[in-house]
């Protein structure tokens, strides 16, 4: 079996065992937990091994503990704690360029999702905090389990695209200015914009691995076809609600985008298109269960968070080109040919 396909199937049965616990257990915002498993179980490489994993989960608990500590800074000291917000954001994503560790995520939603949702209820912020650290746990553990049903042949693992620190701290700059603003208009209506904070984050993230002139098709194109799977899920899920359903259907749309994600059906778009969809559709699914378990209007929710997200997408991609297209005025050919872009 070629590594392509035990990725897939590993990717697969870890998204349906996270949906059977974290929702057969009513666990907190289940599906923040489900995001962590599937940043976990689509990075390259070995597993985060289990004790690592358990004591990871403890660690990011403790560190995410402290975004809570910004919401009296956001509340008495907006500016500063902004100011501050941006820095911390600035250095996270510089690393995460640099090292490609997919926790480096976890610590940006702490300085943005926990304190957004600290400002509308402080119960919310511990929820999201728990919800996250027990992901990493859980992908911890569903990757040790899953590596160990289908495991890599040993190879020597590729080395990471070089990137040079200037253009890593354009890249992660760039970043920034796509979340901030978003989060400064979450901080006005949290109940609204929380969902919009968890999607800004994925298109920081795949932002930093695109160009202007690929922009639109990425970030816009990957969120409608999130969207897509989200709602063929859910149609599928209304014609016999319950938690296995929920989990086949979750664990279906898994592997039609994991064929694509991990190139068993080639594409001409990149790998963090399908990525990116993938979580579209578990930020989009999550909340609408929750909203018709509460016997809210899922279709009225639904559309307003994908018409939200869709106008994140827009103006994630205007920011990559206007960002782009200033820097391009300002350096010469040469420079640019030298740098090499994520």
């Amino acid at each position: 079996m070629h590594r392509a396909d035990k990725a897939v199937l590993r990717l697969t049965l870890g998204m349906g065992l996270s949906v059977m616990v974290t929702y057969g257990l009513a666990l907190p915002q289940p599906h923040l937990s489900c995001l962590v498993v599937i940043l976990l179980l689509c990075k390259p490489g070995p597993p985060l091994p289990l004790l690592k994993g358990l004591l990871m989960g403890g660690v990011l608990m403790v560190l995410m503990a402290s975004g809570v500590l910004m919401v009296p800074l956001l509340e008495h000291y907006g500016v500063s704690a902004l100011l501050l917000i941006a820095l911390i954001l600035f250095g996270l994503f510089y690393l995460g360029l640099k090292s490609g560790n997919p926790l480096l995520t976890l610590l940006v939603i702490t300085f943005t999702l926990i304190p957004v949702a600290g400002v509308a209820d402080q119960a919310l912020a511990f929820m999201v905090i728990q919800a996250l650290a027990t992901g990493v746990m859980l992908g911890a553990f569903i990757g040790t389990v899953s590596h160990n049903l289908f495991p890599d042949e040993p190879s020597q693992a590729a080395k990471p695209g070089y990137l040079s620190p200037e253009n890593a701290g354009w890249v992660a700059l760039r970043a920034v200015i796509i979340v901030l603003p978003v989060l400064v208009l979450a901080l006005q209506d949290p109940s609204h914009y929380l969902a919009a904070i968890m999607k800004t984050v994925a298109l920081s993230q795949q932002a930093c691995t695109t160009n202007a002139r690929n922009a639109g098709k990425e970030l816009i194109g990957s969120t409608l076809v999130g969207a897509l799977v989200a709602a063929i899920a859910w149609s599928g899920l209304a014609l016999w609600p319950n938690l296995w359903m929920l989990m086949l259907w979750i664990m279906a749309t898994s592997l039609w985008l994991g064929v694509r994600l991990f190139r068993i059906k080639m594409s001409r778009v990149a790998p963090s298109f399908w990525s990116n969809a993938l979580m579209t559709m578990m930020i989009l699914l999550g909340p609408a269960i929750q909203d018709s378990a509460n016997g809210k209007d899922v279709l009225q929710a639904s559309l307003f968070r994908l018409g939200l997200f869709l106008l994140v997408a827009c103006y994630a991609w205007g920011a990559v080109w206007v960002l782009e297209r200033w820097r391009a005025s300002r350096l010469s050919p040469q420079t640019l040919n030298h740098e090499t872009m994520p």
